[in-house]
């Protein structure tokens, strides 16, 4: 019978939530290059077979609609303004890229994770200052900010793993030798 906490067990286990952490931050990377393609699929469905959830929440389709229509509007006008948004995508592809030291070495390398924690918390008040400046209706902030608090939860399960990790597997303490 193994043992589900031993220092094996909890490898696993840390190993397991950072690609699942991991395949979620590249994923909304990679889903920030082709905006404009995206937004018309979108928009395109609300107008479709997703017309039940834009009749629920006309404000949602409204806020849609008007987002693909800024986005095509910079795309044929000024489209390096979209370049912002590769680099958005760039940097969760990086960011991404920095856990494979986790997966590696969970307890040297704890502080990516803890660089992730205070990351996905400054979601929070970067989307309710950039979000009225920028004329985001409040409720798609709170989306926003969801995206921290989602993205918070398997990184605090993870230090814990690690600290656990750190404890099981910490050699014993050695009496200080004493100098005459």
């Amino acid at each position: 019978m193994s043992d589900t906490n031993g220092p094996r067990a909890l490898l696993k286990r840390i190993r397991v939530w950072l690609i699942v952490f991991v395949v979620c931050l590249v994923l909304s990377g990679v889903t920030a290059f082709p905006l404009v393609t995206e937004l018309r699929l979108l928009d395109s469905s609300l107008e479709g077979w997703a017309a039940p959830v834009a009749e629920l929440l006309p404000g949602l389709a409204e806020w849609i609609d008007r987002v693909r229509g800024g986005l095509e509007t910079a795309d044929a006008q000024s489209p390096y303004l979209l370049y912002g948004t590769d680099w958005l995508a760039f940097a969760h592809l990086v960011i991404a890229v920095a856990f494979y030291g986790v997966h590696r070495d969970p307890v040297r390398n704890i502080w990516v994770v803890e660089f992730g924690m205070i990351a996905c918390a400054g979601v929070i008040p970067l989307a309710l200052i950039c979000g009225p400046l920028r004329g985001i209706p409040f409720w798609w902030s709170v989306i926003d900010m969801s995206f921290g608090v989602v993205g918070i939860l398997p990184l605090l399960h993870v230090r814990r793993l690690i600290k656990r990790l750190e404890a099981a597997t910490a050699p014993e303490n050695v009496p200080a030798v004493q100098v005459a």
